[in-house]
């Protein structure tokens, strides 16, 4: 079987010859790939990041380690109104401080008072000046962050 001649010994050249004639061979584009080492680094800091975030996010949306509930509120005469709170906390043997508010009828704080909790105990009443008429008074919040003019001698 004879064999059969080149595009260069017949003069003649394919279509893919002469488009790379005109306009220039295609440049291959350089491999990426990550080496073993920068992907076991990659996937460390991963790893550790999404540990932070999760013990961050943990901390922050994690039950808060005192709360105060309303029990009850009374009025009382000369613009006063009687709040009764329930305190609980992860360490019951600690002082804690929780704030409590009267509100007016638009619902503005009309009065504050912040009260001493005294370790052990869990129920507190106390009565809060208000400077107008309350309709409703609750609990601010509360923390073991007690102020200097709060503490006991």
């Amino acid at each position: 079987m004879p064999e059969e001649p080149t595009s260069a010994e017949t003069g003649t050249e394919s279509g893919t010859d002469r488009i790379a004639d005109r306009y220039g061979r295609a440049r291959k584009k350089p491999r990426t790939k990550l080496k073993r080492w920068q992907a076991w680094t990659f996937t460390a800091v991963a790893l550790v990041a999404s540990g932070v975030a999760a013990y961050i996010g943990y901390q922050n949306l994690a039950g808060a380690p005192i709360e105060a509930q309303r029990i009850g509120y009374e009025e009382r005469p000369n613009n006063a109104v009687e709040i009764t709170v329930d305190v609980t906390r992860d360490d019951p043997a600690r002082e804690a401080v929780c704030i409590v508010r009267a509100r007016n009828l638009s619902g503005q704080e009309s009065g504050r008072k912040e009260i001493l909790v005294p370790p052990e105990q869990g129920r507190m009443s106390t009565v809060i000046q208000s400077i107008g008429r309350p309709v409703t008074a609750d609990v601010y919040g509360c923390s073991y962050d007690i102020p200097e003019y709060l503490s006991s001698p």
